[in-house]
């Protein structure tokens, strides 16, 4: 008889201790649904109400927002007041992260809670896939709804930034254009005789010149005089170098 009761008391005291952990686990959870939450809440009204950038034709762009989950392995005590904030060098763009700090607690914590803006916008798209170092050519791409955020780089937005430039690597059809997939082209070689705009205060030179460098229009380039000087510039155009003295 005795047996029996020792094992009916382990038994029952066995049951009030995972009820128990039971109870602590459901009120660990509730905190951190309840921070998850409020961290939601403040990234929706933040991205929505200021996009960082704005479209071409000054329409606001589509905000939307994600948030993740907590570490698992975190366990938060409850907190009467949560403050999200954004970790310094952080930007609510693309993939990102809030941080969630206690104020008003038995235990005061920090965590951060990952997080995906979304900034839908207009920008242009390939109409087919491209290869590296072609021209883009007008009917290269079309106009289409995209998200500016998926990218760190970005949107080329005006036609006029990407037609008549070089794909810098190749693309697939629907891919979004942005700048780091496009460059200027090379308008002339090395060895070519080039016309040198030397500029300042007051003054403007016009002299020849043979180019040491290729160039690219808007790049950098250096020239050398026929005195032997040699000098650098921004390339303008097919035969011009600016130099600002």
């Amino acid at each position: 008889m005795l047996q029996i009761l020792s094992k009916l008391w382990r038994y029952r005291v066995g049951a009030t201790g995972l009820v128990l952990c039971a109870q602590a686990f459901g009120a660990v959870a509730q905190v951190e649904a309840d921070v998850v939450q409020v961290g939601q809440r403040w990234l929706e009204s933040t991205v929505t109400q200021v996009s960082p950038v704005a479209s071409p034709n000054g329409m606001a762009l589509r905000m939307e927002v994600a948030v993740g989950a907590l570490d698992a392995r975190l366990r938060l005590s409850p907190c009467a007041k949560v403050e999200p904030f954004v970790p310094q060098g952080t930007r609510l763009w693309g993939r990102s992260r809030v941080g969630l700090r206690c104020l008003d607690g038995a235990t005061r914590w920090s965590v951060f809670l990952p997080v995906t803006v979304k900034a839908f916008g207009p920008a242009w798209v390939a109409k087919s896939n491209i290869n590296a170092g072609a021209v883009l050519m007008p009917d290269d791409a079309m106009e289409a709804e995209v998200d500016w955020a998926e990218d760190a780089s970005p949107v080329v937005a005006l036609p006029e930034q990407w037609i008549g430039q070089v794909a810098t690597r190749s693309w697939v059809a629907g891919q979004a254009i942005r700048q780091s997939m496009v460059r200027a082209p090379q308008v002339f070689q090395a060895g070519t005789q080039i016309r040198v705009l030397a500029q300042g205060p007051g003054f403007q030179v016009t002299s020849d010149g043979q180019a040491m460098t290729a160039g690219v229009v808007g790049q950098p380039a250096r020239v050398r005089m026929e005195s032997g000087r040699v000098m650098s510039g921004v390339v303008q155009d097919a035969r011009t170098i600016r130099v600002d003295m």
